[in-house]
């Protein structure tokens, strides 16, 4: 008898919940299915259509990212869903890119099932802004790039930035945190003030891979993971590893802090495509995650990978 047959009649005959488990979770080889990766952090952009002020002239990033490009980057890698990432467009073109990925969303024919829009809390039209999406199931959340020279070290704790975050909040909205690792002790005070706001860590708070001594960046990370409305995302951070020359292992101590201080229902794994390929393929960065967390309850690489984005985000 074929051997998924045989163990399906086994669990009928015998009623045992964990043949059935173990029934869905085997291939037709009896090997464990890949698991699904939903890829919280996903990055488009067409040149034709949006100006990025930050991506200069003549470099790797100078070109158009798009849909077609990131299916073939993940071309065998099992990602089921991806999150799109705002691309800190020029700040007339956000309602244009806001609209434009909620869009590819809706039509539902690509691995993009939801978004993180960008937007300004710090604005004085800040709600009404939010408000011209209302009701649009595919928003998730908000993100300004915060390690930028427009915002200097504690922007976060202005009553004009945390009044748009209350905004969000009333919203039902999220916040993501890209932000210098120097100034974690900031964004502690922060999501300590507001409590009630979910906030993600986007790359393990930036840690650097190359950094000799991490001592500031791993207490930062203690006490910003003490604040249960914080969930950080294992991404973003093999473009500071030595290009070409990098190894999981030099990735290693971020990942597992990281995982250590938030714990397995606290993280997501994010793609980071196409900044990723200025020193990883996405294949590549997936494999190094994955062998760095191969000891891990198996649960808890799912979780990682999977059920904790679909939870978070609301993903069905």
């Amino acid at each position: 008898m074929h051997r998924r047959r045989f163990l399906a009649a086994s669990a009928a005959a015998c009623g045992f919940a964990a043949i059935s488990k173990s029934l869905a979770e085997a291939g037709e080889q009896g090997q464990p299915k890949p698991i699904p990766i939903v890829d919280t952090h996903l990055h488009l952009w067409d040149l034709n259509r949006f100006r990025l002020p930050w991506v200069k002239k003549d470099t790797p990033l100078a070109r158009s990212f798009v849909m077609k490009d990131y299916q073939t980057a993940i071309e065998g890698q099992n990602v089921v869903k991806a999150v799109y990432m705002e691309v800190d467009v020029a700040v007339d073109q956000l309602t244009a890119e806001a609209q434009h990925v909620l869009e590819i969303c809706r039509q539902g024919n690509t691995p993009m099932a939801a978004a993180v829009i960008g937007g300004r809390p710090a604005s004085d039209d800040f709600a009404k802004y939010l408000d011209q999406f209302k009701g649009n199931r595919y928003l998730k959340g908000v993100r300004q790039v915060l390690h930028s020279e427009a915002t200097k070290p504690g922007f976060c704790l202005e009553a004009n930035f945390q009044r748009g975050l209350r905004a969000l909040e009333e919203r039902g909205l999220s916040f993501d945190l890209c932000i210098r690792p120097a100034e974690l002790p900031n964004y502690v005070k922060l999501v300590e003030a507001m409590p009630k706001m979910r906030f993600i860590l986007d790359h393990c708070g930036n840690g650097n891979v190359q950094a000799k001594d991490l001592t500031d960046w791993r207490r930062g990370m203690e006490r910003i993971a003490r604040n249960e409305n914080v969930v950080c995302k294992i991404s973003g951070i093999v473009v500071n590893a030595r290009p070409k020359k990098w190894t999981a292992d030099d990735l290693a101590p971020i990942v597992n802090h990281t995982l250590q201080v938030f714990g397995p229902d606290r993280v997501m794994f994010g793609g980071d495509w196409p900044v990723c390929t200025l020193t990883s393929t996405f294949r590549q960065w997936v494999e190094a995650l994955k062998s760095i967390v191969r000891n891990r309850p198996a649960d808890e690489q799912r979780k990682l990978f999977h059920d904790n984005a679909m939870r978070f985000y609301g993903l069905k």
